[in-house]
């Protein structure tokens, strides 16, 4: 963490000979002090603030969360997190960033204990309570164990050389924070017009299942709790089936918008704009499935990442280690699935699957748009060249051979520019949330909470696809908790889940260290009709698939980040995570 320079003297000669703990961070005076905090108008400019603290397209590209850091994508030079080959820092923003923002939390919670009028600043003390939980959990899910700090301390706090509690402590913490943020929060329907993207109680309650199916399971499959397993997934479940009782959201495309779009509703939902951004001109207010969102616009808030380019048929390559997630039609895996077609053809594979294969990664053979080769009329027919209009035709020959759509626009306009939303959390999550909590409390789960939650989800996409019920999961010989685990991770694909799904379940350490490889090569069409070359530089498996990463080192050690060096050296009491030592 960087040193900043403090304004008291005694405290600049104490420490002038060590760097200062990220526990204490800005004085007082730097924000405001006794100055500030005397009207509602200044809580809420302060609260403002902590919106920039969530998840975004940047952090999504390339953070602790992202999918780049799991065995869904990898590059040409693999992520050395995906790899297992990070080693322990000097600094972390992950680590000190987060004390920052606890601090500023702090800091209201604190100053509204002298406020007198407590229900004028009400939603700001419950942002504060919001953002102080979302850091602690960024903590909790990155290094484990954290200090729990509830007030601004300084630097004759005993909290600076303080033991980290216990990660079920923290979870617990976290969780009396959400419960207090949703006493104090807005309902959504009551947040006006002009604060659009403010945090409500639906959003803290559904980022509540979050938290509590996250340690839920930690506590399940790592340390074999079942008491404290069991009351935190009771808490996931109730959570998320309180913002499922509400009716304040639905699933994009599911009302009147699915004439609209179809079954492409959850391929444009991410690319929603008020701009023409999709074949029915549906624009932000008709996206109902976003609870929580990081708002962006084409002119003061754009995207501010080439991400239409970064993630369309470019460096970031698809594993085939993702692809054979997705079920085929009839609702069963490709090695059980009748209706599977192989993969002679370039496109075999994508043929009568789950439609979310097509939306989300690039079919051989099909047309795609992007800004720079945009969208004309948004009629598929003249869209394409022949009709005179833009669009490539998908014929692979770089990477994997699987190439990724998903986040990427269809409209012209400038690299950077977008202006889609990013969803913080959606309710989709929310669904699966539920249905993941359930199941794994009881062991079980009835069709009636599968048709609640799960089916919703894959039936937006899939409306012809057989339901899971459990009569199904008996007559075909699955598994219950392989198909809700898959079910999320093809429905939250890139969206930063996977790695930290990995590490709860406590698979991670086998799924990692798995090949991640590419096309089916040996004995298909990719092995006459690889672009301009004749063979790829990949090795090959023994099934003649390419192999783009067979050297992932993933241990134990690595379900934890290590506590970066310059911390350790501050506050040795802190302990390094087991495996860093």
């Amino acid at each position: 963490m960087k040193i900043k320079t403090l304004k008291y003297t005694l405290i600049a000669a104490v420490t002038a000979l060590s760097m200062q703990s990220c526990l204490d961070l800005d004085p007082q005076d730097q924000l405001g002090g006794d100055k500030m905090w005397t009207t509602a108008a200044e809580f809420k400019q302060f609260a403002n603030n902590f919106y920039g603290w969530t998840r975004d397209f940047g952090s999504n590209d390339n953070g602790p969360h992202s999918d780049s850091r799991s065995d869904l994508v990898t590059f040409a030079t693999p992520n050395e997190y995906s790899k297992g080959t990070n080693t322990i820092p000097t600094g972390d923003g992950n680590y000190s960033n987060n004390y920052a923002h606890i601090r500023r939390c702090n800091l209201l919670l604190q100053a509204a204990e002298n406020y007198m009028n407590k229900a004028e600043i009400a939603e700001y003390i419950g942002d504060a309570y919001f953002f102080r939980a979302y850091s602690y959990f960024e903590l909790l899910q990155i290094f484990g164990d954290a200090i729990i700090v509830t007030e601004p301390i300084d630097v004759s706090s005993t909290q600076l050389t303080a033991s980290r509690n216990d990660r079920l402590e923290v979870a617990r913490f976290i969780i009396e924070d959400l419960e207090k943020a949703i006493e104090l929060l807005p309902n959504y329907a009551d947040i006006p017009a002009n604060e659009d993207g403010h945090v409500s109680k639906e959003a803290a309650r559904a980022f509540l299942s979050r938290v509590a199916l996250y340690e839920g399971t930690w506590q399940k499959f790592h340390l074999n709790n079942a008491q404290a397993s069991s009351e935190l997934l009771t808490k996931a479940a109730s959570a998320a089936k309180a913002v499922m009782d509400g009716k304040q959201f639905y699933l994009f495309g599911t009302k009147d918008q699915s004439v609209a779009l179809g079954d492409s509703a959850q391929k444009y939902m991410f690319i929603l704009e008020n701009e023409k951004s999709n074949p029915a001109g549906l624009q932000k207010s008709a996206n109902h499935e976003y609870i929580f969102r990081r708002l962006h616009d084409t002119s003061l808030s754009t995207v501010g990442l080439n991400i239409t380019h970064g993630y369309v048929d470019n460096v970031m390559w698809v594993t085939r280690n993702f692809v054979n997630l997705y079920l085929c039609q009839d609702g069963l895996p490709i090695g059980q699935s009748k209706v599977f077609e192989g993969y002679a053809k370039r496109s075999s594979e994508f043929q009568n699957r789950d439609n979310r294969m097509k939306y989300s990664l690039l079919c051989p053979g099909q047309y795609f748009w992007t800004n720079d080769n945009p969208r004309k009329t948004w009629d598929y027919a003249t869209d394409i060249k022949p009709a005179g209009g833009n669009g490539t035709i998908y014929m692979d020959g770089h990477g994997s051979g699987y190439n990724n759509q998903k986040w990427g626009s269809e409209r012209e306009m400038t690299d950077a520019l977008e202006g889609y939303d990013y969803p913080v959390i959606r309710y989709a999550e929310v669904l699966l949330n539920y249905a993941e909590a359930i199941y794994e409390r009881d062991g079980s789960i009835s069709d009636a909470d599968l048709d609640l939650s799960l089916n919703l989800v894959r039936l937006r996409a899939n409306p012809n696809m057989p339901k899971l019920s459990n009569a199904f999961v008996s007559n075909n010989g699955l598994d219950m908790r392989t198909e809700i685990r898959r079910e999320r991770t093809v429905e939250l694909y890139l969206e930063g889940f996977r790695v930290d799904d990995l590490k709860r379940w406590a698979t991670a350490v086998a799924v990692m260290n798995q090949p991640l490889l590419g096309v089916k090569y040996s004995g298909t069409e990719f092995q006459s009709n690889w672009g301009s070359a004749t063979r790829p530089n990949q090795a090959l498996d023994s099934e003649g698939c390419l192999i783009m990463d067979n050297s992932r080192k993933w241990t134990d050690k690595n379900y934890l980040y290590p506590i970066p060096s310059d911390q350790m050296q501050l506050n040795p009491n802190l302990k390094q995570n087991p495996g860093w030592e």
